[in-house]
């Protein structure tokens, strides 16, 4: 890889470009993108979602599918800056991510910050995103919420009539404009919309002063009082604050481009809302955007690898499809009107088939093997890619087997116990303990990849009581430019640090060198101020406690394949960069502990009887699961580690189904798996839980031969 482009912003330009590239890429080209969410929501659905006719999920394009699609990364947080020196962009609670082309496409906000009350008590109506999750809270609310929108409009009309819709007549919906309502309609087109309206039983606001909002409602300037338990914006459109202030040539805070869509900075492209058109000045419409999008993917690709670029010129009108709040909506173009259900299907067929783009797109496959191929290869390689994460790893039967086989450890000051987190070290009367791990990639972001590879390793530490002292990195980097090489590092090891020295540890020194794929791994010593804690001592009747929940390696796995909800990865990958240092500190008393990593919590807990010579039994509906990952199960969806984590977990009885197979999932920077006495447990729980820790009560220890029973 030589150039980095950015996509800044899931706007439906964008994700068309995504699309686009997954079937067309660029060599030597890494595509990053960036958002706020995981998803981002198709505008012509809004107000056909708002009114009830489609899910959030019809709603929602996912860019963490179609990212893995197009071979990008995907970094999910808010842009709050970019820097035209640097050629960076800033993205809150990570390093800078760099960038040789950018493309912004943010869309528009319809918030009113000079608006007295809003920002406290006003809902605006894009970004969509944010006012998709409130209005699904109070439609879901079960309670009758008087509601007002501001802004009298084409969108402020399709908000009101499908917020009227949605609730069967039980709230009052006032449509408030400072004007008249809808007077960018021609007669005919209006008189319509004005008929939907009555209708709908909206009740029209016209030539009104919004001067507050208040926690009851709207005040308006000659006094009147609008009751609203819900005010949403919808009043013309403004750009975002920040993109003002990136030093471009701006048209009323829009970012000015050309027909080929470049900004004042030839490298820098914007489109969709966010946009003006210097030369063909079009209204805010998505259109537009859609239109867009073949051009900027040719001039993104000719900027990238030296070509020509393309022009676009906008058409002067385009067909306008107005949902009614039923399933109804009006058709206009060039002053001719029609409305009615037929309208609402052809609206409904056009916006179906557009979503279609982005579902079940091809994925990553194995690899043909030749028709003549050494014995037993088909078998070892498996029928699906093999997983990142500890997924990659080596599965607990193989490895017990060739450790079985070392001679023993022939020195006083070292001691290590086999299937134990760390080594022991004792050094001038200080007990130390050592450790490392690695973690092939499994998700793009390097800045993520680090995090959750860092905590991964430190859990080792944790488990064994232990506070992290030194670390040493050792990193393999895919082949790239030297350029690109001093990105990455820069934000692998700036990553790095902050993970590091938030748990006490100093960064000392470590490796570096170039492969076929991203690895990132830790060495880790760390002190012991006690006895440290090992998985050999758990005793009968001592509880078993799980602090984090299990399932990151269906779900990967699923990610990989294309198959996981991007909300769910996001879930996922927030839980994975959780770290328990604390949680460490309130289970410093464990009998035994270990951090369920790879073999799975089936495979760590049947470590902890072999060592400790007990058994257990195990809750199978108390073990927490992430969110998605009991759905993906069902599906028979599986890491590829699973089968050999299940045939080396040693003897575990009673794990039937779906739910009963995630407890041989490898897990990556999984939880603290701990034995604790029966009389502390409580105490300890509410500890954790106190804590941040969605820690649960899995099971006990008992009596017997070392085996695991699930009930």
């Amino acid at each position: 890889m030589t150039r980095d482009l950015v996509l800044l912003g899931g706007g439906h330009t964008h994700a068309l470009v995504l699309r686009k590239w997954g079937m067309n890429p660029l060599a030597g080209v890494r595509l990053t993108v960036i958002n706020p969410g995981p998803t981002a929501p198709y505008s012509g659905m809004l107000p056909g979602f708002v009114a009830g006719h489609y899910s959030r999920d019809e709603l929602d394009i996912d860019l963490v599918q179609l990212a893995r699609f197009a071979g990008a990364r995907v970094i999910l947080g808010a842009a709050s800056a970019v820097d035209l020196t640097a050629r960076t962009v800033n993205v809150t609670g990570r390093p800078a991510i760099a960038f040789d082309a950018l493309s912004i496409d943010v869309g528009i906000t319809s918030t009113m910050p000079d608006l007295k009350g809003f920002t406290e008590h006003g809902v605006p109506a894009k970004p969509l995103g944010t006012f998709a999750s409130r209005w699904d809270a109070v439609r879901n609310d079960g309670t009758a919420k008087d509601i007002a929108v501001i802004g009298g409009g084409v969108a402020g009309a399709e908000l009101a009539m499908a917020m009227s819709f949605a609730m069967g007549g039980k709230a009052e919906v006032k449509l408030i404009d400072r004007g008249v309502v809808l007077k960018d309609l021609d007669g005919t087109a209006r008189a319509k919309m004005l008929n939907a309206l009555t209708r709908s039983r909206v009740a029209l606001v016209e030539h009104a002063d919004v001067v507050k909002i208040t926690s009851l409602g709207v005040l308006l300037g000659d006094g009147r009082q609008i009751d609203a338990q819900f005010v949403t914006g919808a009043a013309g459109a403004r750009a975002h604050d920040w993109v003002d202030t990136i030093g471009l040539d701006m048209t009323d805070g829009f970012v000015n481009v050309n027909k080929q869509l470049q900004s004042s900075d030839p490298a820098i492209f914007a489109v969709g809302d966010c946009a003006h058109m210097t030369e063909n000045p079009r209204p805010k419409a998505g259109v537009y955007a859609v239109r867009q999008a073949p051009v900027l993917f040719e001039n993104l690709r000719a900027i990238l690898s030296g070509g020509d670029l393309h022009g676009y010129t906008p058409q002067k009108d385009y067909l306008k499809l107005i949902t009614q709040g039923r399933k109804s909506a009006l058709a206009e173009k060039l002053g001719t009107a029609f409305e009615g259900k037929f309208m609402w299907r052809w609206k409904d067929h056009i916006d179906r088939k557009f979503m279609q783009q982005f579902e079940n797109l091809p994925m990553m496959k194995t690899e043909n093997l030749p028709k003549v191929a050494a014995l037993g290869l088909r078998e070892a390689l498996g029928d699906k890619p093999m997983c990142g994460g500890c997924g990659a790893k080596v599965g607990r039967g193989a490895l017990r087997n060739v450790l079985a086989g070392l001679p023993a450890i022939d020195r006083a000051d070292v001691q290590s116990v086999a299937g134990d987190d760390a080594a022991i070290l004792t050094t001038g009367g200080q007990t130390q303990i050592m450790t490392t791990d690695h973690l092939r990639s499994f998700f793009a972001d390097p800045v993520v990849m680090t995090r959750i590879a860092a905590i991964h390793a430190l859990g080792d530490a944790w488990a064994m009581g232990a506070k992290p002292q030194a670390v040493t990195a050792n990193l393999i980097l895919p082949r790239m430019s030297a350029e690109l090489q001093s990105r990455t590092l820069s934000e692998i090891m700036q990553t790095a640090h902050e993970v590091m020295t938030d748990a006490g540890a100093a960064i000392v020194g470590g490796h570096t060198s170039l492969g076929d794929e991203l690895m990132i791994g830790f060495t880790i010593t760390g002190l012991c101020d006690k006895t440290p804690i090992t998985i050999g001592g758990a005793k009968a009747g001592d509880v078993l406690i799980l602090t984090k929940p299990i399932g990151t390696g269906v779900i990967m796995a699923a990610e990989m394949a294309g198959q996981a909800r991007g909300d769910v990865v996001a879930s996922a990958l927030a839980a994975m960069a959780v770290g328990q240092a604390k949680a460490s500190e309130i289970l410093r008393d464990a009998h035994a502990m270990t951090d369920v990593t790879g073999f799975g919590l089936a495979g760590h807990l049947s470590g902890i009887c072999e060592a400790s010579g007990v058994g257990a039994t195990l809750n199978l509906d108390a073990v927490p699961l992430l969110d998605g990952a009991l759905d993906l199960a069902e599906t028979g969806m599986k890491s590829s580690l699973f089968a050999d984590n299940r045939n080396g977990a040693g003897p575990v009885f009673g794990a039937a189904g779906a739910k009963g197979d995630l407890l041989f999932d490898p897990q990556t920077a999984g939880g603290l798996l701990a034995a604790v006495s029966a009389t502390d447990a409580d105490d300890i729980l509410a500890a954790l839980i106190a804590a941040g820790y969605p820690a649960k009560r899995i099971g006990v220890v008992a009596a017997g031969e070392p085996a695991v029973k699930v009930t």
